[in-house]
């Protein structure tokens, strides 16, 4: 597995892979009216792109495919971060999070923050957040329920953390 920095040619893969994980991974936990609104078949990518802009995402890849990726905020704030089905549970989402939260503590932030779906929540738990609340929210007039969650960082990179790759 090899991790790097987004780069703008990586949109369309992230977009799929974004839906494949919703469609593919979630469907215990949401149904498909919940899915589609969250993940709809005709994704806006100027909408996509303008995210991703205003934050920091990795890239998680195999030979040459996306496998997965996370995307943050300076402030501590995990936005997004997803595992394309086919490659759930191999300790990707892990390495992913792990270089965030050395970056994130690096640069002094002692918190790190999320809303977990309820997919993801125990993925975050085994790492060490708590939920500090539930929450109910509205996507395209679908109710989906999601998780407040935090977890306080260490003030140093766990050794076998390199640099952040580059592009």
């Amino acid at each position: 597995m090899n991790i790097r920095r987004f780069r703008a040619g990586d949109l369309p893969h992230v977009i799929a892979l974004f839906s494949a994980s919703v469609h593919g991974l979630a469907g215990v936990h949401y149904d498909a009216r919940q899915r589609t609104a969250w993940a709809p078949a005709e994704p806006d990518q100027k909408l996509w792109q303008a995210r991703l802009e205003g934050q920091q995402t990795l890239i998680a890849e195999d030979e040459g495919v996306l496998t997965g990726f996370i995307s943050w905020a300076p402030n501590g704030h995990i936005d997004l971060l997803f595992t394309a089905p086919q490659h759930a549970r191999k300790g990707i989402a892990s390495a992913l999070c792990t270089q965030v939260e050395a970056a994130l503590s690096a640069t002094g932030i002692t918190t790190a923050f999320t809303e977990a779906s309820l997919v993801a929540r125990p993925f975050f738990e085994r790492r060490g957040f708590v939920m500090t609340e539930a929450q109910d929210l509205d996507r395209n007039g679908v109710r989906f329920r999601r998780y407040a969650m935090q977890k306080t960082l260490t003030a140093r990179l766990p050794p076998e953390m390199p640099p952040l790759p580059e592009a």
